[in-house]
């Protein structure tokens, strides 16, 4: 196996305009993802960046940035977009796509993604981590993956994604984290599909790859990492980063 990590990053965020350049401890988001990527060392990192302000900020950097359509309707197209153009001659066969969002994720749990699909014939791994409380279960914003870890064993096939509490009855909840490995076949036919009736209803368009008979893996980590979401988020992450630190 040989991933590559690319981290899709675009300055068109509803809820938080400009973020993968908001400023963290005197550093732009994106950079400190792209650090988190690195740290992982399972591969070569870049950005697939909708805007040249963003290519900038990280090629300044020492970073790997390439850019990609703006009007491309999701990450994993515009991951697709960069692998095409950082990749031509296929020399990757798995590709990671990191979020932009997630600055403090441990480097370890990108590795852990990526062993769970060396170790499986699946299409596509994420990751899950178990949700803590009531809340937690019941907020919409969490999405929640319906999966069954056999014992001893931390990896385990999704059989469905939703932002409601599944399953029901006894037992663990996981909370999914929204990193994926792709096979680079998969993400291509990823890519290629229509968007489907249960990815349109719940919005989540893992539901495409599972209703067109995809496999998905999970594998367990011990957290969900946070991500950066809201201005609310953006406060909060700055203020675990430098906390004696004010921002505008």
């Amino acid at each position: 196996m040989t991933p590559i990590v690319i981290i899709p990053a675009r300055m068109a965020s509803a809820r938080l305009p400009g973020k993968p350049l908001a400023p963290i401890a005197g550093r732009p988001m994106i950079l400190h993802v792209l650090d988190r990527g690195r740290e992982a060392e399972i591969g070569p990192v870049a950005v697939a960046a909708a805007e040249a302000e963003i290519a900038t900020v990280v090629r300044e950097a020492g970073g790997v940035a390439t850019l990609t359509d703006p009007d491309l309707p999701s990450g994993s197209d515009r991951v697709l977009a960069a692998l095409q153009t950082l990749d031509a001659g296929e020399a990757h066969d798995i590709v990671v796509n990191l979020q932009g969002d997630l600055p403090t994720i441990p480097p370890a749990f990108l590795r852990a993604a990526v062993a769970a699909l060396a170790h499986s014939t699946a299409d596509i791994a994420t990751l899950v981590a178990p949700i803590e409380s009531e809340a937690e279960l019941r907020a919409p914003s969490v999405v929640k993956a319906a999966c069954a870890f056999p014992e001893g064993q931390s990896v385990a096939p999704a059989l469905y994604f939703s932002r409601a509490p599944i399953p029901s009855g006894d037992g663990p909840h996981w909370h999914h984290i929204g990193i994926y490995v792709y096979r680079r076949a998969a993400l291509a036919r990823f890519v290629a599909l229509p968007p489907s009736p249960l990815e349109l209803r719940e919005r989540l368009e893992q539901l495409r790859a599972l209703e067109a008979g995809m496999r998905i893996v999970c594998a367990r980590v011990d957290h969900a990492p946070f991500g950066v979401d809201t201005p609310d988020d953006l406060a909060r992450i700055r203020q675990a980063f430098s906390p004696n630190e004010s921002h505008p």
